[in-house]
């Protein structure tokens, strides 16, 4: 990174600190867990906690994001429920009198589509991967149930929503002289990843692609060989200057390499190795991954991680 470039981060980023699962509500007036921050100008995120979803933080565990422009608002990701989804336009309108003119989905887990349900009866669009939709269809009512379990009250009025517009690799439109190009770069940590690329700024809105304070979760259909292709060959190649990633504060693209490609590549090698040595999948949860247990997340993670990443190798 140019030394312009790494000037211009460091000034941007110096109202974030860093995440911890140990800082309480930063937002104890809204069930937000963090009330929306200006990034870049017109760009806001509300970042979630980085430890799971509880009653505690609302099940705002990722990052809900919005950008302004002269024509309009978009929202990148929904929150996981209808209150949520309340509390963030609620936070776009003490910033701007532009209405809301699409939502979009970064992939199919509750925390980023079952807010829908508050946008949709506003009859505002709501954007996601074609891949996405399908597993809000086959699992949403399970999401919906798991995430009423832990919010209990704070539930009310969320329903299952899918988006009403679909794309495959990519849609790209433009509002109020910004260009959106919303992308499907490749698979990644689930179905539908999507991204949100604003050329003309440099930002990557990344969604699970990217990871850097909290482990990243490998799910039983992610595919970590695909990961790293994808993040090789299409993501790292934008070379963003500025990354909001799903989880975790605005950051930059090494750091991000650093604890996403940097730990799927490190895994890998060590359960080859394992497997080479003969190890079977009840061993492979102790494979050593000390180097990545200042993340939050780890004690949940690793040992989950490790034995997907052996099922999947076992047979490459």
């Amino acid at each position: 990174m140019g030394l312009l470039r790494y000037f211009l981060l460091s000034i941007a980023m110096s109202q974030y600190s860093i995440a911890s699962e140990n800082i309480p509500d930063q937002y104890p007036q809204s069930v937000l867990y963090s009330k929306p921050s200006e990034f870049i100008p017109n760009v806001f995120s509300a970042i979630g906690a980085t430890a799971p979803p509880t009653y505690e933080n609302s099940g705002h565990n990722n990052n809900l994001s919005f950008v302004v422009t002269a024509d309009g608002v978009v929202v990148i990701n929904s929150g996981a429920s209808f209150s949520l989804a309340e509390a963030m336009h609620h936070e776009i309108k003490a910033v701007t009198n532009k209405p809301v003119k699409l939502v979009i989905n970064e992939n199919g887990q509750g925390h980023a589509m079952l807010g829908n349900s508050y946008w949709a009866e506003l009859g505002i669009d709501i954007l996601a991967h074609e891949d996405a939709i399908d597993e809000v269809k086959d699992n949403g009512y399970q999401i919906l149930e798991e995430m009423k379990r832990y919010n209990r009250e704070k539930a009310d009025g969320t329903a299952v929503i899918t988006a009403n517009i679909s794309f495959s690799e990519k849609y790209v439109f433009t509002l109020g002289g910004i260009k959106f190009e919303v992308l499907h770069l490749g698979d990644a940590h689930g179905p539908g990843d999507t991204q949100v690329w604003i050329p003309q700024w440099s930002l990557m809105i990344a969604g699970d692609i990217a990871f850097h304070e909290r482990m990243l979760p490998i799910f039983e259909n992610t595919c970590t060989r695909c990961w790293i292709e994808t993040w090789k060959t299409s993501f790292a190649p934008l070379n963003p200057l500025y990354i909001i990633p799903g989880h975790g504060h605005p950051t930059n693209l090494p750091q991000v390499e650093k604890y996403t490609l940097g730990y799927l590549l490190d895994l890998r090698s060590k359960i080859k190795s394992h497997i080479e040595a003969g190890g079977d999948l009840s061993s492979s949860y102790y494979v050593d991954q000390q180097k990545w247990k200042n993340l939050d997340t780890f004690e949940e993670l690793a040992k989950k991680n490790a034995g997907r990443v052996f099922e999947e190798m076992e047979w490459e």
